[in-house]
């Protein structure tokens, strides 16, 4: 969680230009950054880096969902267990992903990349969770 904490509050930039520190992200899993904007979906991006750069396992995937085929399932979830969401429909491929941090009644709290076009702490409906990840 020391490198997820570490890019609180970094945001996209307003207008034409990228922020480097959101670009970083899909450049260190080898995608290329000129290629990309901060207009495509960096929540996996961000959840990668941080993998990364703590030498942990990562999916390398752009995709949300591809989170919950890594680690183990666990419905106990702790603090830096990653947590998938579905996005628009539950069989869509769109979703989200981030860090749990906690629960309040209906409400998961994620830390995570692009939740309002930043690194923030974000509640989202446990109506829309797919599942928790423990990545070992």
């Amino acid at each position: 969680m020391k490198y997820a904490f570490s890019q609180y509050g970094i945001q996209e930039k307003i207008g034409t230009k990228n922020n480097p520190e959101v670009i970083k992200y899909f450049k260190e899993l080898g995608y290329k950054g000129k290629q990309l904007k901060e207009e495509t979906a960096w929540c996996s991006a961000f959840v990668n880096w941080v993998f990364k750069m703590s030498d942990a396992p990562y999916t390398g995937k752009l995709d949300a969902r591809s989170w919950l085929d890594l680690g183990m399932e666990t419905t106990s979830p702790q603090l830096g267990d990653v947590v998938v969401f579905w996005r628009e429909d539950k069989k869509s491929r769109k979703g989200h992903v981030g860090f749990y941090i906690n629960q309040v009644d209906d409400e998961i709290f994620v830390l995570g990349g692009n939740q309002n076009n930043q690194v923030n702490i974000s509640s989202y409906p446990a109506s829309q969770l797919l599942g928790y990840r423990v990545i070992i």
